[in-house]
């Protein structure tokens, strides 16, 4: 996995230049999304540099580019290309009878999971393929959510999307022993972003589901990146700041197994109880805040 020399922003002639795998940081013209993993596939080049038009075959084969099963890419990746339903039109809409759920579940498994939906109606390609653009990623309520290691929320100026360079600072120097971020050093981290958008987002929403969700999230950087326990500070560095693969840092994606559910799984089970301890139950909302978080 190479790295653009003196590349500053890419360009859409330079993005046309360089090989599948090479790393350069997205331009003003790319989307990218509040994820960094998915943003760092797309500096890489594994699914569209400029951020459009993304089909979920190509998220899904870019996810075994960082150890992911198949398996596994497939649960992160197929559900988000349901086309989104706002939840007010759903409950107002009348619902399909037992057959047609049936025949509904036939034709697309993956409606069970039509609540993660970000793709807008008739959103498809010139070869009739269902695509998403990465800023859609952003569509709050759905997988994005509050509390956001590296982004602001979606209700405060800077939005949900854009990195924000203070929090990966904050977040490197959790780090004990600055070699290395531990669960613990993460956990304590999502803490004080929980205080701090307490008081800065009078309409934060961060309950259990977001909870779940962002312990996903922390096992997902341990598990790839790391060793389930812990993750070079070096490595995190890369990821979080640059959106960039850690490859020069020593780096390289599991060859012997690929990351599968169970593992992943077995990492937020082990991973969760100090979180739950550090970052939410211990904080809790004064009556007179307007934050919601169903603890």
């Amino acid at each position: 996995m190479g790295d653009a020399a003196n590349s500053t922003e890419s360009t859409p002639l330079l993005s046309s230049m360089l090989s599948k795998g090479t790393y350069a940081p997205s331009g003003p013209n790319d989307k990218r999304s509040p994820c960094p993993l998915i943003n760092c596939l797309a500096n890489h080049g594994y699914i569209n540099r400029d951020g459009r038009n993304v089909q979920a075959s190509q998220l899904n084969a870019a996810m075994n580019e960082v150890g992911l099963s198949t398996a596994l890419g497939t649960v992160f990746a197929q559900p988000i290309f349901n086309e989104h339903q706002e939840p007010k039109t759903v409950q107002l809409r009348k619902q399909p009878g037992l057959l047609a759920r049936l025949w509904a579940f036939i034709h697309n498994p993956w409606i069970v999971l039509a609540v993660f939906g970000m793709r807008r109606r008739g959103q498809v390609d010139s070869k009739g393929k269902k695509v998403l653009d990465l800023d859609q990623l952003g569509l709050p309520g759905v997988v994005e959510h509050d509390v956001s290691l590296t982004r602001r929320d979606h209700l405060q100026k800077q939005g949900n999307i854009t990195l924000q360079q203070d929090l990966v600072a904050d977040l490197l120097a959790s780090s004990k022993n600055g070699k290395t971020l531990t669960m613990e050093d993460l956990a304590t981290f999502r803490k004080r972003r929980i205080q701090r958008q307490l008081d800065d987002n009078p309409g934060l929403q961060y309950g259990h589901l977001q909870h779940e969700i962002g312990c996903a999230e922390i096992a997902l950087v341990l598990d790839v990146f790391g060793n389930g326990k812990s993750v070079p500070c070096d490595y995190a560095r890369a990821f979080f700041e640059e959106e960039r693969l850690p490859s020069k840092e020593g780096w390289r994606k599991r060859w012997l197994w690929t990351l599968g559910f169970w593992e992943l799984a077995s990492t937020v089970s082990k991973r969760k109880a100090p979180l739950d301890k550090a970052a939410l139950f211990n904080t809790r909302p004064s009556t007179s805040r307007k934050a919601v978080m169903a603890v």
